[in-house]
């Protein structure tokens, strides 16, 4: 009896897969349209990836699309690393197939940047590739923004899935399991809807601020999902306009914001909520102290011609970072003193919980300081009674173990990683600020990965596409799989 229902366990998950696999096809269908209307030779390469995906998919569905079981939390954390791991082998194709014509180690690394907002790339000439290819890169990205699996269960409900599972396994932040409308599905739409409305405004502005409607909308996909991929190896300082750099930094900040915030603000028409929230207060107080931080080290190199210049490229680098995003105006690694070090360190605070944005969550590390300062207060005080609080509430003590407990792992995750990538061949400055850019999901690191991951080995590319992975799923939905208790019945 055990046997059958392993059996029919994996079978249910092949079927979701399968139909994932299958949907992933699609993405390659708008960028077929505009290489067929621009007449570039990338669309064979488009048509033949949408067919290969197609074909992948429904291999996998077809012999099991009537099997019926029903899904506990363990199998949601397996669906979705394997979604994200299976979508971004399949959707490397376009890659191979079309300019760049990247080896598939490499375009399996330009598609996991994508779809876990990464922004890191191997590709040096975005300038000269067709326009379909950089709509493709794109895509990855604004569908990766609020995930994937997020857009399954909004779209889904026909493959009966337990909603609620995935939903639990994908969601980033200690609160995770708070929702915002009675059912889940319509939690995943409400959450895709703001998205979707903040895209359109980001594209509107960009395009009134003198950026191309192409370029624009592109990079409006790329700043809401704090992403990083552009049109231009240049990134923004391809236009180098301070109105364009301003418009950024809102929307990259917006995007860094808990979209449960968002959400509340659509629905209630009110703005009240985001002054109460600590969280978002924090947010703003580390972004305001990072950017004078950054500012002073740059106006004491004399890197820029004054002191609003120094502001300006530190406001900009600072937001880009501490979201997550990867977005340069002229790239920090070159920066002076602790500038580059500093902004490496804050991605992995990175933005609130329920955003777009990696690292480990603001709200976290908030929990954290607070616990590590309720120590030293119970040292000199033994027999006081320290509460940590959030908000001006209590957090309980499981919340606050489980807090401690992810960030310890996620530490030790990045020394391992970086121990690994070290092991490669890789120089420690390269190696330690490439775990960070991944796992942190920020892009640009410091050394030999400051504006490309080209010259990398193939090893050294898929440790940091695993990297990647392992940080936008938090950590805990990758590494339970490699628990033995996972594993049995």
């Amino acid at each position: 009896m055990a046997v059958m229902r392993a059996a029919r366990r994996l079978q249910a998950i092949q079927r979701i897969l399968g139909t994932l696999v299958g949907m992933s096809s699609l993405i390659s269908l708008p960028p077929l349209a505009i290489a067929v209307a621009l007449a570039e030779p990338s669309a064979t390469a488009f048509l033949d990836s949408f067919v290969l995906a197609l074909a992948i998919g429904f291999a996998m569905w077809f012999p099991v699309r009537h099997v019926d079981y029903e899904l506990r939390l363990r199998d949601g954390f397996f669906i979705v690393t394997m979604t994200w791991v299976v979508v971004g082998l399949v959707t490397a194709i376009p890659f191979v197939l079309a300019a760049p014509h990247l080896s598939y180690t490499h375009a399996v690394f330009e598609s996991m940047s994508g779809i876990t907002t990464t922004g890191a790339t191997v590709i040096v000439g975005l300038d000269a590739l067709p326009r379909s290819v950089l709509f493709f890169r794109q895509s990855l990205q604004f569908i990766g923004g609020m995930g994937i699996v997020i857009l399954a269960v909004a779209i889904l409900p026909m493959l009966k899935v337990g909603g609620m599972q995935l939903f639990r396994a994908e969601s980033t932040g200690p609160q995770k399991d708070s929702k915002l409308t009675p059912r889940i599905a319509d939690t995943a739409k409400a959450l895709w809807a703001v998205y979707a409305a903040l895209n359109v405004l980001c594209a509107l502005a960009y395009w009134a601020a003198g950026m191309s409607f192409f370029d624009a909308a592109l990079h409006a996909m790329s700043t809401l999902a704090t992403a990083g991929f552009s049109t231009h190896d240049a990134s923004f300082g391809y236009w180098d306009s301070p109105l364009l750099d301003a418009i950024a930094i809102v929307f990259m900040a917006l995007g860094g914001v808990n979209f449960g915030l968002h959400f509340y603000a659509w629905k209630r028409a009110t703005t009240s909520h985001y002054v109460t929230d600590s969280e978002l207060r924090s947010y703003f107080t580390i972004i305001a102290c990072v950017t004078l931080a950054v500012t002073l080290a740059l106006w004491l190199g004399n890197t820029f011609d004054g002191l609003l210049p120094s502001l300006r490229h530190a406001m900009f680098q600072t937001v880009s970072n501490m979201t997550t995003t990867g977005f340069a105006t002229t790239g920090f690694s070159g920066w002076p003193l602790y500038a580059p070090l500093l902004l490496i360190m804050i991605s992995f605070v990175g933005g609130s919980a329920g955003s777009t944005a990696g690292g480990m969550k603001v709200a976290r590390v908030m929990m954290v300081v607070r616990q590590g300062l309720r120590e030293v207060k119970q040292l000199v005080h033994p027999k006081g009674q320290f509460l940590v609080k959030i908000g001006g509430k209590r957090v309980s003590e499981s919340i606050v173990l489980s807090v401690s407990g992810f960030c310890t792992l996620y530490i030790l995750s990045f020394l391992l990683m970086t121990l690994v990538l070290s092991a490669t061949g890789v120089d420690i400055i390269t190696a330690f600020s490439a775990v960070a850019a991944m796992m942190n999901n920020l892009g640009p690191g410091l050394g030999a990965v400051a504006a490309t991951f080209r010259d990398m080995s193939d090893l050294s590319i898929w440790v940091s596409s695993f990297a990647m992975v392992l940080g936008r799923l938090e950590v805990f939905s990758v590494l339970v799989l490699f628990s033995p208790q996972f594993w049995r019945e």
